[in-house]
């Protein structure tokens, strides 16, 4: 529906749509022989910007206003501020006033001015809690979208950073910006990522966790097929590596794609310490996720189906730790799990990290009581705290919880089957990984893959190399831009 030019009717419309709700503010100011209508959410807005500065110009240049044309006149020569937008549609108002805006209309003028004045209530940029760091920066992002582009663009000073903005929820109306390298992105991916966010309708998005869930292709895997992170400077290396980045409203949490098993074992600070200390922290987070995945199962196919296995001495040992246990094996090691695991579920609640020292300690302070309970055995006490502290490890929290509930399904295998369960359930946990792929990317690259590009995408994997030896880009970028270090002496590269 277009703005009439008739105020009066316009008004009326506008008053309509807003009845019943009492955080807006809309009042009519006599400026000259016109009348200009303002309307705005309460404590949404600058109020010194639009009822000081604003409106102020107004009364001082109201003998320059022409009769006709006031709107533009105001436009042109009464804006404290360059964000100024017309509108023509009252949709259109309504729905940047709702965002913050202040809407102007005057007597005879069949469009509208949209003023920038936001002062949205804000968190302040804080530090990084689920991905902190010794070393390198320590901000991260917050609820607010434009503040989170902000942060992104101090980092990356080139106008090859493009930007889309979306809407996204029927009701809702979140924003929701994706950010690219318009040189270095693979042709389609951006367009997919359209595709996918354009391909449903839903009331309300509020977190990036909901959108990720909605454009997701295999919604039934337990791993993520977007790499989340808090951390503004990840964000823009991944940006310079070809990847993409989702920014959604109200959530600091921004979404990166495409992805593959071997991003969530990279930590921002493996680029910012020395190589060596890098490959070593690498291989021990490698090591611990394969623990965390299958030491309980292990222990109960081994003690439970192939005690032969084991030394004669361990063995006795392990039959001697179990006397009086009123359990069987596998129920002794489910109960410590679901212990360690609620209280993990309450750390989580904690900042920084309390919930890490509260899932630890606290499991092993009630596996102390129920062993000195004689309820389950201090062996099993031991091998479920070396899985929740090998999960600990592994960077991404998303990407933990999949190892978490695979442990599960490997546990329940190998309580039946023994080893037999668990070599069978890592086959299929691996066939599943081999199947997956995020915005047509393998998810196992460069695995999947080894001898692909000559090997380079290697150089950023389980072992990390030198700065100056990682030249290329990964597979995400797009051929004839995987340059990305060239040493300026003469004679070309180091």
């Amino acid at each position: 529906m277009t703005f009439s030019g008739c105020l009066d009717a316009d008004i009326q419309t506008i008053e309509k749509r807003f009845a019943g709700c009492a955080d807006i503010v809309s009042r009519t100011v006599h400026v000259g022989e016109s009348r200009l209508y303002l309307v705005y959410v309460d404590s949404m807005i600058d109020r010194d910007l639009v009822e000081g500065e604003f409106i102020k110009n107004m009364m001082y240049g109201v003998e320059k206003m022409p009769k006709e044309d006031a709107l533009g006149y105001v436009k042109d020569d009464c804006m404290p501020t360059a964000g100024v937008n017309v509108v023509r549609t009252v949709e259109e108002g309504i729905d940047l006033v709702l965002g913050g805006d202040t809407l102007a209309l005057m007597d005879g003028c069949a469009w509208g001015l949209v003023i920038s004045s936001k002062k949205l209530p804000l968190r302040g940029v804080q530090t990084a809690e689920t991905e902190a760091t010794l070393r390198g920066p320590k901000d991260s992002f917050t609820e607010s979208m434009r503040v989170n582009t902000v942060l992104i663009r101090r980092r990356i000073r080139d106008t090859n950073l493009k930007t889309i903005q979306k809407k996204v929820g029927r009701r809702s109306r979140t924003d929701v910006t994706i950010l690219y390298m318009e040189d270095i992105v693979r042709p389609g991916i951006v367009a997919e990522v359209e595709r996918r966010m354009d391909a449903f309708e839903i009331d309300g998005i509020f977190d990036s966790g909901s959108l990720e869930q909605l454009i997701e292709k295999k919604w039934y895997s337990p791993f993520p097929q977007f790499q989340s992170t808090e951390r503004p400077d990840k964000t823009a290396s991944a940006l310079l590596e070809g990847r993409v980045a989702v920014v959604v409203d109200n959530s600091p949490m921004v979404l990166l794609l495409p992805t593959t098993l071997n991003c969530f074992f990279q930590a921002s600070d493996d680029y910012y310490n020395r190589w060596g200390t890098v490959c070593f922290v690498r291989v021990l987070r490698y090591i611990a996720a394969i623990l965390a995945m299958i030491l309980p199962a292990l222990y109960i196919g081994v003690a439970c189906y192939h005690p032969d296995m084991l030394p004669t001495n361990l063995e006795l040992s392990f039959a001697a730790s179990r006397y009086g246990v009123p359990f069987p094996m596998p129920v002794e090691v489910l109960l410590m799990e679901l212990a360690f695991e609620l209280l993990r579920e309450a750390g989580i609640r904690l900042p920084g990290p309390m919930g890490s020292a509260l899932g630890i300690v606290g499991g092993l302070i009630i596996g102390q009581a129920a062993v000195d309970a004689n309820i389950v055995s201090p062996i099993v006490v031991i091998v479920v705290a070396l899985t929740a502290l090998a999960s600990f490890t592994i960077p991404n929290e998303g990407f933990a919880s999949a190892f978490r509930l695979v442990k599960f399904y490997l546990i329940f295998l190998s309580t039946f089957l023994g080893l037999y369960g668990l070599v069978l359930g890592i086959i299929t946990v691996f066939i599943h990984l081999a199947s997956l792929e995020s915005f047509g990317i393998p998810y196992l690259m460069p695995f999947a893959a080894v001898h692909a590009e000559h090997s380079r995408d290697m150089q950023d994997s389980i072992v990390r190399k030198p700065l100056f030896m990682m030249k290329k880009r990964p597979i995400f970028a797009r051929g004839g831009q995987r340059t990305r270090y060239r040493k300026k002496e003469k004679g070309g590269d180091r």
